[in-house]
């Protein structure tokens, strides 16, 4: 997957992420409901990191980790409460496929 043909925009309101096709992702830090990193073994040549961001009743944003925006949105996850932050590490260690819940909103 490419980064170069995505425009991602982090700010106060949330994340979007607009795709090569014109289609929109997002998610707005009020509706997140969920965070996740995906891993897959395509590194170190092809994006091999993402950070899922689910929204509350679905949806959400896929980031992969290697966007110049990927800085400010790890900031902005790592400040959440209650944020996996060994999660956070295994995940990005990784080198296999893998699913990582680094963050849940409490119900």
């Amino acid at each position: 997957m490419s980064t170069a043909d995505t425009g991602i925009t982090v700010d106060d309101d949330g994340v979007r992420r607009q795709l090569a096709d014109g289609t929109e992702e997002s998610v707005t830090w009020a509706k997140l409901s969920e965070v996740a990193i995906r891993t897959t073994p395509e590194g170190p040549w092809k994006e091999d990191v993402f950070f899922l961001l689910v929204a509350e009743g679905g949806g959400g944003c896929a980031v992969p980790a290697g966007h110049p925006s990927a800085d400010d949105l790890m900031s902005r996850l790592q400040s959440l409460p209650d944020f996996d932050n060994d999660a956070f590490i295994e995940a990005m260690t990784t080198v296999e496929d893998g699913l990582f819940v680094v963050w849940q909103r409490k119900k």
